[in-house]
């Protein structure tokens, strides 16, 4: 997860951010060896991918690392394939389970084929409501681990969820992660709603 905020916090809307693993080891203050075990798991799920430096001085070009957000420049193939398998498993599902269809249409019921099984290969069991356009994550896995690391779980979880979305292709985004504030005699927060939200697509 650290890994993942390192590459998610420095990218913005117009570009991604593209680290070493040195870079990745001082954000993080794990060994190399660590640090290129979980990448190549990362880059297997289809969350990260990597290229090499474009040099325009003599010596070897480094390795760079950055988030798979579904964006051209920022699409990993293995993603691709999931968001195409987890539409094809929509359809024959809904073939045999006709009220199972959203009334979103084709583009955003595929997102949400996708983002569904994103989310419970993560460990959670999302319920959509696809007219509030929101996915209920109750009990969130994460809820007892700790509360300051509880931010930037969430934000990495909201940045997958998009890429997921993004790759998939469609109307729908990812628009935040609404969690209840911990009361000094609360116990854990485990509620924990994703809110979505419909884009302008351009035509074709």
């Amino acid at each position: 997860m650290r890994i993942l905020h390192a590459l998610f916090e420095g990218g913005s809307g117009q570009s991604r951010a593209e680290r070493t693993i040195g870079e990745l080891c001082d954000a993080t203050g794990l060994h190399p060896n660590t640090v290129r075990e979980h990448l190549q798991r990362l880059i297997e799920g289809g969350y990260v991918i990597q290229a090499s430096e474009h040099r325009t001085t003599r010596g070897r070009p480094r390795t760079l690392y950055s988030a798979a957000t579904g964006m051209s420049d920022a699409s990993s193939p293995i993603a691709r394939d999931k968001a195409k398998a987890a539409a094809e498993r929509g359809d024959l599902l809904r073939r045999v389970l006709p009220a199972s269809a959203s009334a979103l249409g084709r583009d955003a019921t595929y997102q949400l084929d996708a983002l569904i099984e994103h989310l419970e290969e993560s460990g959670f069991e999302p319920v959509v409501d696809d007219e509030q356009l929101t996915v209920d994550l109750s009990p969130c896995p994460h809820a007892a681990g700790r509360a300051e690391d509880r931010p930037m779980l969430c934000s990495v979880h909201l940045g997958l969820m998009q890429g997921v979305l993004t790759e998939a292709g469609g109307p729908l985004a990812a628009e935040a992660v609404r969690t209840p504030a911990l009361a000094a005699d609360c116990a854990v927060p485990a509620e924990c709603v994703v809110q979505l939200r419909l884009t302008e697509m351009t035509a074709a």
